[in-house]
């Protein structure tokens, strides 16, 4: 297929990572027709109007996420050829993808190198799998449930997981500056307050003084949320010194100060299906620090929290904090600690 008649749809909700992309495509493809869709909804509209050769689509997108808009698109583009571009790295959502008749599949933090061999491969007719997932045989479009039939109604695990919420749901945000980070807790303590859940926020001193008029701003009464318990604010740094030992967390010290914290927040909650949410920034402080195994075992540690009790999960991590190759291995762990991972 010549590159000159190739039409390419990039979706992603990252404006700067759209680019980034796009420019990829342009000067080492020569891919020239490209269009762009911020959310999984324009995703799949622009995918129907325009019946694109190509979709470069994310997962954690906005309105609808990127597993859902290729079930769209499989019924409306079937044509189209579907690359994955995204944070995500478990072995379950690649199978989720594969499943839905993706043609490939590339983790961002891979993409400066993958991107174009990916893409060429792609539209070759090719299958393009990381050396990363070696060793996993990916159910293809063709073994897969086909879209109207009985197999193909079921909701994959990993959908089961985000929407129902009954499976741990331990989330990293990246985020490129402290508005994106504020604007992101602001929508998850938002969501949970407004459903009468409680809210455990534990950060820094400076990101805790923004969030309340963020709130206030939204409609929501935080004072009355103060006084009824569901809304807990405490700072990053108090809290790591009530477990941390020697630079590293203390299993037993964590687990009583956060359980002791999750059960006082559950009292409060008064949601139909009363659940706590918790957002922080103590791994990340961890992080920042230096200290990226404390940060990992912190988040190992979480995990144990969220198995355990109803507790829904957001850490807030720089964005800009990861650069170094070494940094990259770490970034990937940290990613691997969490039930999904996105960026904005």
């Amino acid at each position: 297929m010549a590159t000159s008649s190739v039409r390419v749809l990039v979706v992603d909700d990252s404006a700067p990572f759209r680019r980034v992309v796009c420019s990829t495509l342009q000067n080492k493809l020569d891919l020239q027709t490209i269009f762009e869709a911020s959310d999984g909804v324009e995703a799949i509209e622009l995918a129907q109007a325009l019946q694109p050769d190509l979709i470069l689509l994310d997962i954690g997108l906005p309105k609808l996420n990127g597993i859902e808009a290729a079930r769209r698109i499989r019924e409306l583009a079937p044509q189209s050829k579907i690359l994955f571009v995204s944070q995500e790295s478990s072995v379950e959502v690649v199978q989720a993808a594969f499943s839905l008749g993706a043609s490939g599949y590339v983790v961002k933090m891979d993409a400066g190198r993958e991107l174009p061999t990916a893409v060429k491969a792609v539209l070759r007719g090719e299958r393009f799998v990381r050396i990363r997932f070696a060793g996993h045989g990916f159910t293809e479009a063709s073994d897969a449930p086909t879209p109207g039939s009985a197999r193909g109604n079921r909701v994959s695990p990993f959908l089961q997981r985000q929407n129902i919420g009954i499976a741990r749901r331990h989330e990293a945000g990246f985020y490129s500056d402290d508005a994106s980070l504020l604007d992101g807790f602001t929508q998850f303590i938002g969501a949970a307050l407004r459903a009468e859940n409680a809210v455990i926020v534990v950060a820094t001193e400076l990101h805790r003084g923004s969030l309340l008029p963020r709130l206030q701003a939204h409609g929501l009464d935080i004072g009355a949320a103060i006084e009824q318990g569901r809304y807990i604010s405490l700072d990053a740094a108090d809290t790591l010194s009530t477990f941390m030992v020697n630079d590293q967390p203390d299993p037993v010290r964590f687990l009583k100060v956060t359980r002791d914290l999750v059960v006082a927040a559950a009292k409060a909650a008064k949601g139909e299906h009363p659940r706590v949410a918790a957002c922080g920034e103590c791994a990340p402080l961890l992080w920042a620090q230096g200290n990226a195994e404390a940060a990992i075992r912190v988040e190992d540690l979480w995990n144990e929290i969220a198995k355990t009790y109803n507790v829904d999960i957001l850490c807030g991590y720089p964005l800009g904090s990861f650069h170094s190759e070494q940094d990259s291995h770490i970034f990937q762990r940290i990613c691997a600690e969490h039930s999904a991972a996105h960026s904005r």
